[in-house]
Parts: C-alpha cells; structure tokens; sequence
C-alpha cells in the first residue's frame, strides 16, 4: 500500500506535508511482529476449542435450519463432514500466521475462512470473532512477516527493520474503535441508573468462592457498572498517553482478567489483551528481549524522515480505501441512531455496534400458520426447526424471527398448495423487566420483507424501568463458551 522512498514527490512539495509524513513515517516493526505472532495463537487456541468441546457440531452440524445475515444468503453452508476439516485448517493457518510461513497466502485464507465461519449462521454472532475477522482484514495489506518470521529468514531480500506508520496506526484504531463505541454503549438509565444487566449476572455467582458474598452487595452492581463504562471510554486515551501506558496496560489485564471470571465471554478479553499492545512503543518486544538478556538497548534507528516522499497514484487510491474503511468502522455503529428507539429491544443495528455486555434478554416464541383459502390453523413451534441455542437467539432478534416465518410458509405453502399466513406471538424480557410482545401478532410475517429499512412490525419497547434482582446463593455453574 506504500512506494518506495525513491518514488513519487517530496513530502514538503505537495499539500498536507504533515500528514504524509506522520503516515509514512517509518516506524519499527517489531510489535507489529509480536502482534501478528499474539493473533495467530489466539487463532489457533480457539480452533482447538471448537473441536475438544464439540462445538464444531453443536454450532454448525446439528442445526437444519441455518440464519443468515441480510445480502449473504448465497453463501453455501459445508457438509457436515468438511466442518472438523475446516476448523483443522484454521488451527494449521493461525501456527503458520505465528512463524510467519507462506504469510500472504496464509492471512487471505485465514481471513477468508475465518468470515465465512462468521457467515455460516447468525445465531453464532460473537463480537470478538467479527473483531478477528477485521484485524485479519487489515493484516492482509499489512506486511507484518518482513521481520521475525520465516519468510524473512529464508528471503533475506523480504526483510526490514521498520514499516510506515499507517501500519500501526490502522491497528490501534481498529481496537480504540471497540473499547470507545463499547463504553458509549453503555450510556443509558439501564445500565448506569439500574444496574442492570449486571446485577442479574452478579446476582447467579453469589456461590462463588471468596467472592461470593461481596457480589451480594447492591453497590456492587452499581461500581461494576459504573466502571465497566468509565474503562471503556477513557482507557484508549491511556494508553495513547506514553506515561501512563504501562499502568493503563495493567489495568487492562485486571479487568479482563476479571471479566473472564465472572463471566462466560469466551476468547473475548485475550483478544483485547493482544490488541492493546499495539498501543506500545513499536520497538518493545526488542526493548523486552534485550531487557530479559541484560544488554543494552538504544533503539533501532529508522530512515530518515526526509526520505518520506508522498506516495504516487497506487498509494494514494491505497490510502483512500483505508480512510473509506475508517469512515465505515465509525458509521457503523452509529447507523442505530437512524432507528430510533431502544436497539437492546429492536436490535436494528444491534450487530457490528460493538454494543458488548449490554443487555439480557430471554424470549419466547409461538408461529401461528392460517391457510388463506381453508382458514385451517396450525400452531408452529420454533422448536421444529430450531437447535435450543438457536431458538434462544432467534426469540429475541426481529430479523431472525422474519426469516423462520419466511421458511415455515414457504413449508406449509409446499404442503397445502395453498398461500398460507404467518405470524408469530412473542414476548420478550429485557434486562430483568416482565415479558413483553415483540413483534406484532396481527402482521403476516410471510408478506414481510427484510432489509436496511425499519421494521414497522417491531412494537415500541417497554417503558417500566427493570427490575433489582436479590442474589441468591443458587448461583448457576460457570460452562465455557466460545
């Protein structure tokens, strides 16, 4: 995505010589190294996950039914004997990623692969994985294999010490990206006047050691999540500022380190724990090295910064994608606010929005088929088609409930030969309030088309504040998740 330094004009030649320089400035290459080594362990772990604790059949064989996201419903699903196989693959290209082996091949497959696990069926959306798949994105335009890798040991020519510094700057923005939209996330009465969905989490591990009875404190509710939010939204800026990094890097170990704890989120504080350090000094893991050796350490000195010259017409349509991608990655999540309304309870523009831990929700659901020209009625249970951790996510998203509607017609129109009606009686509990209907029961969801636009058969969220639970000493066993 960059030309060489002899290429193009002087950077003091052409309009906004600054911000040339701040991008192509060559920075060290090493955390970007250490970056891509962290990432395709991570890879590789959560691979062997999916295969020792089964979920490779419980997530994609078992179910008959696959969700798909809205524009990606050609994307075809694998036989189920190709899923281990796949997860395999994964697990081989995250230990080639780490070595740096075949790495352009390599990160285009793991990106490749990776997404469209992603894609396989919405009910397994995650957003740490979506998180994976973006910084997979950017490392195939990032040539972080120049340094500590094998390619480099046996293409002495691939080697270089230093890489501009877009390179870097690309990656922190995709992690400052996360931890800023996640803590303005949480900036609503639910979360910050309630307590909740923290309390109702704190309150089912009252049982736990040491711990227990310290989560049965009300207040306890209120600091958690008083201070999940003032991390989420403060901690990027210390971790910027070069003084307070090291502190700032230990809080961000405690609290994931709790958050892991107390919670079943997966792979999910690991991969901000990788992330941050990409917020170091680009030379730390050669300070480190040299530190646990006891040599000295003076740095690695880069070009000249009078050598930046700005990029000719490859670089800059190259340096215009990357700006289009950081433009998307702030719209995205912002795109809920074209809504209106509650997105915990309507979910239009719920995914991509990095809206992480802010809601518990619970559902039921009842399809209800009338033949249009017999009037003979069936009442349709998700359960029919539906794994049980399929049916839990589909009972609480809109657009998932519209797309099992759409397969139940289409069956019973197969089976009637007549056009049938479809419409679904739900009720839906947020964040501990009493149970409300979600979508309108009168609405043939049959009729209903999905798409970008707001869903008019979505009804309004409940106005009652939620409920304080009291903590039991019940509290339920902790299960690994994915």
């Amino acid at each position: 995505m960059t030309e060489s330094a002899g290429s193009g004009d002087p950077v003091s030649s052409r309009p906004w010589p600054r911000l040339w320089a701040w991008l192509l400035e060559p920075r060290d290459i090493a955390s970007l190294a250490a970056f891509r080594v962290a990432l395709g362990l991570l890879i590789t772990v959560s691979a062997v996950r999916f295969l020792a604790y089964g979920w490779v059949g419980v997530l994609f064989a078992q179910p008959k039914f696959r969700f798909t996201y809205w524009g990606f419903g050609w994307v075809p699903p694998l036989p189920d004997a190709g899923l281990p196989a796949l997860f395999v693959a994964l697990g081989v290209l995250g230990v080639l990623l780490m070595v740096g082996l075949f790495y352009r091949v390599t990160v285009v497959l793991l990106f490749a692969l990776f997404a469209y696990v992603q894609l396989l069926d919405v009910t397994n959306y995650l957003n740490h994985y979506y998180l994976v798949s973006l910084l997979l994105l950017l490392l195939c335009f990032v040539p972080a294999h120049r340094a500590f890798s094998v390619d480099a040991w046996w293409r002495p020519a691939l080697r270089r010490d230093t890489l501009p510094a877009w390179c870097t700057l690309l990656l922190r923005f995709q992690v400052a990206v996360v931890y800023v939209f996640a803590g303005l996330a949480k900036l609503t009465s639910d979360w910050l006047v309630h307590a909740q969905p923290l309390n109702i989490w704190l309150a089912a591990r009252t049982g736990l050691p040491w711990v227990g009875p310290l989560l049965e404190q009300r207040w306890m509710a209120y600091a958690a999540a008083w201070g999940g939010m003032l991390f989420d939204t403060t901690i990027v800026l210390f971790l910027l500022w070069r003084r307070a990094r090291p502190f700032a890097y230990v809080v961000v170990l405690g609290f994931h380190a709790v958050t892991f704890a107390l919670f079943p989120i997966g792979m999910f504080p690991f991969i901000m724990v990788t992330g941050a350090l990409v917020f170091f000094d680009p030379s730390w893991p050669r300070a480190l090295w040299a530190r646990v050796r006891r040599l000295p350490w003076r740095g690695v000195t880069p070009p000249s910064s009078a050598e930046v010259r700005v990029p000719g017409w490859k670089g800059r349509v190259a340096l215009g994608v990357a700006g289009v991608y950081v433009l998307l990655q702030v719209l995205l999540p912002l795109r809920t606010h074209a809504y209106g309304g509650n997105v915990l309870w309507h979910e239009q523009g719920m995914r991509f929005s990095w809206r992480v831990m802010t809601r518990e929700k619970n559902g039921s659901a009842t399809f209800m088929v009338r033949d249009s020209v017999t009037g003979r009625q069936w009442h349709v249970s998700p359960g029919q088609y539906l794994t049980r951790l399929q049916e839990r996510e589909m009972a609480v998203q809109p657009d998932l409930i519209l797309q099992l509607a759409h397969r139940i017609a289409r069956d019973f129109e197969a089976k009637t030969q007549h056009p049938v009606e479809v419409r679904a009686d739900v009720r839906v509990s947020l964040n501990g309030r009493l149970s409300e209907p979600l979508v309108d029961p009168t609405v043939d969801l049959a009729r209903q088309e999905d798409g970008l636009g707001p869903k008019p058969w979505i009804l309004p969220a409940p106005e009652s504040p939620p409920v304080h639970l009291r903590p039991t000493r019940s509290a339920q066993a902790r299960s690994p998740g994915p």
